[in-house]
């Protein structure tokens, strides 16, 4: 700066120009003069570098401000900054407003926080320890309206610590183990894994700056071995209109959608924007945040988080059911909330705050609303029960599953594939080449069993996949250059196995004589029983039950039109959701009643089996028929099963034809049991 000083005669944009060309400029630096000890930054925020010229009471400026401890400047300071860049008029016009940090806490930390700290402090074993790492350095965020970022801010400085503690709890499991000490990862979570999507291009610039000062911070806070510069490429902060573009796969998503009430839409956006909101989403003219929340609930997946900051109005009236109600209607639960209070900004509105989990595999509770433990929180953002909406019931447990996503074709085996490595006697091949099981077997197939192989070496280390060393060639011929590929690092590094191997499902039915699975995706949702070898694939869902009592009541009625119901839709097909079955409230009857429903399901599945092997056709062309009078006493035994199941429930058999009845009654039944009002233990 001295030298700038002294020559300010000439243009300070040569000197200034070279030192922004020389920050972005990697490789040997000059030996001596202005630029010998310039870093190489990178990361894009000098990839156009600007020619300034500045006079000698502006150096004079800059050279103050360089006595500044700038680390004491926290990031969040850019939200600010944007407001006041914007002006108030250009703020109104995008509905843009900045978020302070304990707003933004009140979406971090149920979304991120809890579930995270919930799941390292129950971790039992240094391998659990060891998976979350790797699930963490997996982990994205997504904020789709990101503004100057200071919710991923608040993020990636939480998860940052939660890593940390992560890494602290590792090394606490593996010395109780008594194994032996190792160093902490040398991989650390990576700032590209934080995503943002803004419409204003200076916003996203000022995203960028307070990620990489965040991540300056965490390393500075935490004290960790890790290099800020070059800074990280943060293209994944993109600008854009999220009602627009594609959203980039992320595990959680937050943020704060921008402000605009139903009567300012045409003034603030203008006629031709309303009319695309009203052709792209279907709901009419709602208030502005609706759209994003109906996106951020088709964008998740099952056990998915998300959370925004909204006015108040999202819960109220056709903002509501839009937007909240369409949430619970499609297996969203509201975890946590906050009904309305002040915004504590220039912004003259009431806001909302909701958090929510899509399609939970397990009790998402406890719930808050308003910083109370409540029984549950409804689309109004009230406490109690959804009146159309059931919650999950932690004794379903462990009973669904989805099966394995094989993560490229070249596993896939023929029968002819898979019996030549069968035949072969250096290994027993029948342990990972098994019959491959999808939906359309179900459904199309005579004989309701799996037309094509697998091979699958489940967690298997390469070293033991060894073991079996034909099927590990043709792993490595198909599958191994596709997965070279692969933006994931767990598809790279461990190629040879499938990309969700689903533990928990092959544990569960270890011991079990058979198991039950349905087509995840079909018009209906008819249950077969598999053989304990078989691997059924993620477009099947799976019930860990060998009795005949189980797929009677799978089988009813009254369990496939509750499973519809909650289901999601592919075109015109439900989609059997984990909200299906965690949410219904099984019968509790006596031995007695239990017999008939297994006698009846027996002579269900042997009928069809014999219809469908003497026709040589699949349960979907079979129930056709059914439906237009054929086979009439396969039509009859489901009427009887039907009526046995209703009687199981303690109702008279007419309720099981009455298919509103039902509905209202299992609702009931699931609040009830949700609430600890009814005994329920139905798998003892």
């Amino acid at each position: 700066m001295e030298e700038l000083l002294a020559n300010s005669s000439h243009s300070s944009a040569d000197d200034l120009g070279g030192l922004f060309q020389w920050l972005n400029t990697s490789g040997p630096r000059p030996p001596g003069g202005l630029y010998a000890e310039t870093r190489y930054v990178n990361g894009g925020l000098f990839e156009h570098p600007a020619r300034v010229h500045l006079l000698e009471e502006e150096l004079e400026v800059l050279r103050g401000a360089c006595d500044y401890d700038w680390k004491r400047v926290e990031p969040q300071i850019f939200g600010t900054l944007l407001e006041g860049a914007l002006g108030k008029e250009s703020q109104w016009a995008l509905g843009a407003h900045y978020t302070p940090e304990p707003e933004i806490f009140k979406v971090v930390r149920p979304t991120v926080v809890d579930p995270w700290r919930e799941r390292i402090e129950n971790a039992d074993t240094h391998r659990q320890a060891q998976q979350l790492q790797t699930e963490l350095l997996n982990f994205v965020i997504l904020d789709p309206a990101c503004g100057s970022g200071n919710f991923l801010y608040v993020a990636y400085r939480e998860l940052r610590r939660l890593e940390k503690r992560l890494q602290t709890r590792e090394h606490e499991l593996r010395q109780r183990a008594g194994l032996s000490d190792q160093r902490a990862l040398s991989v650390f979570f990576p700032l590209h894994n934080i995503r943002g999507i803004e419409i204003n291009p200076f916003a996203v610039s000022l995203a960028r700056v307070t990620l990489w000062m965040a991540h300056k911070l965490a390393v500075d806070e935490l004290d960790l071995d890790e290099a800020t510069l070059p800074l990280d490429d943060l293209s994944g902060i993109e600008v854009g209109d999220a009602l627009r573009v594609p959203w980039p796969q992320c595990s959680v998503i937050i943020g704060n959608p921008p402000y605009h009430g139903t009567k300012h839409m045409r003034s603030q956006l203008g006629d031709s924007y309303v009319r695309f909101l009203d052709n792209e989403f279907g709901v009419g003219v709602k208030d502005h945040c609706v759209y994003w929340f109906r996106l951020a609930q088709q964008r998740l997946l099952p056990d998915q988080r998300a959370g925004f900051v909204a006015t108040n109005s999202i819960a109220e009236g056709k903002n509501r059911e839009a937007s909240l109600r369409y949430i619970t209607e499609t297996g969203g639960v509201i975890t946590s909330a906050v009904r309305s209070q002040r915004w504590p900004g220039v912004a003259n509105v009431h806001v909302s705050i909701v958090n929510w989990i899509k399609e939970p595999t397990n009790d998402s509770g406890p719930y808050v609303l308003d910083g109370a433990v409540v029984a549950g929180v409804t689309s109004e953002l009230r406490p109690g029960l959804e009146s159309r909406t059931a919650l999950p019931l932690r004794q379903n447990r462990g009973r669904q599953f989805y099966g394995v996503v094989p993560g490229g074709d070249g596993f896939v085996l023929t029968d002819e594939e898979a019996a030549r490595l069968l035949a072969l006697d250096h290994a027993d091949y029948g342990e990972i080449v098994r019959p491959y099981l999808i939906g359309d077997d179900i459904t199309k197939n005579p004989r309701l069993a799996p037309r094509r192989w697998i091979i699958d070496f489940a967690e298997r280390p390469l070293e033991e996949a060894m073991r079996w060393p034909a099927a590990l060639d043709i792993v490595r011929v198909r599958v191994k250059p596709m997965r070279d590929q692969h933006k994931k690092p767990r598809e790279r590094t461990q190629w040879w196995k499938l990309s969700r191997t689903v533990r928990e499902l092959f544990a569960t039915v270890h011991d079990l004589d058979r198991f039950i699975a349905c087509p995840a995706q079909a018009k209906r949702f008819s249950m077969v029983w598999c053989e304990p070898h078989w691997c059924p694939s993620n477009l099947t869902s799976v019930f860990a039950f060998d009795d005949d009592y189980s797929f009677g009541v799978l089988t009813s009625s009254i369990h496939t039109r509750w499973a519809t119901e909650r289901s999601t839709k592919l075109e015109t097909r439900p989609r059997y959701t984990v909200n299906s079955f965690a949410t219904f409230p099984w019968p509790d009857p006596p031995e007695g009643r239990k017999a008939p429903i297994a006698e009846l399901a027996r002579s269900i599945s042997e009928r069809r089996a014999l219809i469908c092997a003497e026709r040589e056709i699949g349960l979907t062309t079979l129930y056709n028929d059914v439906d237009e009078g054929a086979y009439a006493e396969l039509g009859t035994l489901h009427e009887a099963l039907d009526e046995a199941v209703a009687e199981a429930f303690e109702w008279q058999a007419w309720v099981a034809r009455d298919r509103d009845e039902v509905e209202h009654r299992l609702f009931a039944r699931n609040a009830e049991i949700a609430v600890g009002a009814r005994a329920y233990d139905p798998f003892l």
